[in-house]
């Protein structure tokens, strides 16, 4: 079945990585079907956003029935890219990127930190988690073209300018986790996570909008 994922909405695709966990999950324990509520109650969504978002993907549950786990399962695989590794490459291995090449997204098929890059004389040359760590001045020079994503945890300060080299080097997408706004061209995409925000959100939540 093809599906034109220009038409899906993007809230639909950022949950779809979330959907394809769980589904993981219950297809190991030999689960054969789930219903939305499941679905619901595992990964918080309400049931009636599940349905609406498996309907772009021609997967309707049947009442009593449920979806098919194989079928989802299958279907997200491809959706995701799960069949085709994704190369990325980490700026700054301080406390949190040494962190990030320690996990270097096991659990996820498709994506894996190939290289990292720093300043520090001290770590440059070194291997964090199976991951080699090259001089920041040599990356126009040491980027292999099939990486295509960063993480960028560097100082703000710094971030426009790394990402101005990445770009030329032919970087597509960016997860930033400074606290920059980072200006690119149009077809690159950024994804902004400010740890600081989501925290001083979580707290607000937290006081002003208890769970029962």
């Amino acid at each position: 079945m093809y599906i034109d994922q220009s038409k899906i909405p993007q809230a639909t695709a950022k949950r779809l990585p979330l959907y394809y966990r769980f589904l993981k999950n219950i297809h190991a324990s030999g689960k054969q079907r789930v219903s939305s509520k499941e679905l619901s109650e595992a990964v918080k969504v309400d049931s009636a956003t599940i349905r609406r978002d498996f309907s772009y993907f021609g997967a309707l549950g049947k009442k009593g029935y449920g979806y098919n786990v194989n079928y989802l399962l299958s279907f997200f695989r491809k959706t995701l890219d799960q069949d085709e590794l994704t190369k990325v490459t980490l700026i700054g291995v301080g406390n949190l990127g040494t962190a990030f090449l320690h996990y270097n997204f096991i659990k996820n098929n498709n994506t894996q930190i190939t290289l990292a890059y720093d300043i520090d004389k001290d770590k440059v040359g070194k291997v964090v988690g199976d991951v080699p760590i090259f001089n920041l001045d040599e990356l126009e020079e040491s980027l292999p073209e099939d990486v295509t994503a960063a993480i960028l945890t560097v100082p703000s300060q710094v971030a426009q300018s790394i990402t101005d080299r990445l770009i030329s080097k032919g970087i597509k997408g960016i997860l930033n986790f400074t606290p920059a706004r980072l200006t690119v061209p149009e077809h690159i995409r950024v994804h902004h996570i400010d740890l600081a925000v989501e925290l001083q959100s979580l707290v607000y939540f937290m006081k002003h909008y208890p769970i029962e």
